[in-house]
C-alpha cells in the first residue's frame, strides 16, 4: 500500500503515534492496574474494558506505523498550479448532468467527499491529476462511467 500524502499528514501521523506510544500507552497501563486491584480479572469489566483500550490503541499504532513507513511523500510547494495536484481547488462539470461544482484534490487523511475534498487515490482522484482547464476526462467508477470537464482552476 503506497499512499499519497503530504509532509504536514506526515507529521499529524507522527504526532498522534508519539502521543499513543507514551501518553496513551500509560493512561491505559495504569487503568489495567487499577481495575486488576478490583480482584477477579475474569469477570472484571473495568479491566476487560482496559485490555480492550490497550488492543484497539496498538492496533491505531500498527496503522499509523504502516501509513508513515509506506507513504509517497510529495511536496505540494513545488507542484505546477496550472494543472491539477494535491490541494489543488477546481471548478468541473459532469457532462452527463450539467452539474458544475467546485472541488478539492486531498490526500486520503483529508477526504471528505460529501463537501467536496476528493482522495487523490479515489477513481475520480487519479483520472483528474494533471489535468487542465479544457480537459473533458471519461473516469471508471465501480458502479458506472463517467465524463466530467475541467472549468477552471482556483
Amino acid at each position: 500500500m503506497k499512499n499519497i500524502l503530504t509532509e504536514e499528514n506526515i507529521n499529524k501521523l507522527k504526532e498522534e503515534l508519539e502521543y499513543r506510544m507514551t501518553v496513551k500507552r500509560a493512561e491505559i497501563a495504569k487503568e489495567k492496574l487499577v481495575a486488576a486491584a478490583h480482584g477477579d480479572r475474569s469477570e472484571n469489566a473495568e479491566y476487560k474494558e482496559a485490555c480492550a483500550n490497550y488492543r484497539e490503541n496498538d492496533n491505531r499504532i500498527q496503522y499509523l506505523l504502516t501509513m508513515i513507513s509506506t507513504a509517497t511523500v510529495i511536496d505540494v510547494k513545488n507542484q505546477d498550479k496550472s494543472s491539477i495536484g494535491i490541494n489543488s481547488n477546481f471548478k468541473m462539470k459532469f457532462i452527463e448532468d450539467e452539474f458544475e461544482t467546485v472541488v478539492s484534490l486531498v490526500t486520503t487523511l483529508d477526504a471528505d467527499p460529501e463537501n467536496m475534498l476528493i482522495s487523490i487515490e479515489s477513481d475520480l482522484g487519479k483520472a483528474l491529476v494533471g489535468k487542465k482547464v479544457g480537459d473533458i476526462v471519461e473516469v471508471e467508477a465501480p458502479s458506472e462511467k463517467y465524463t466530467v470537464e475541467i472549468l477552471e482552476i482556483l
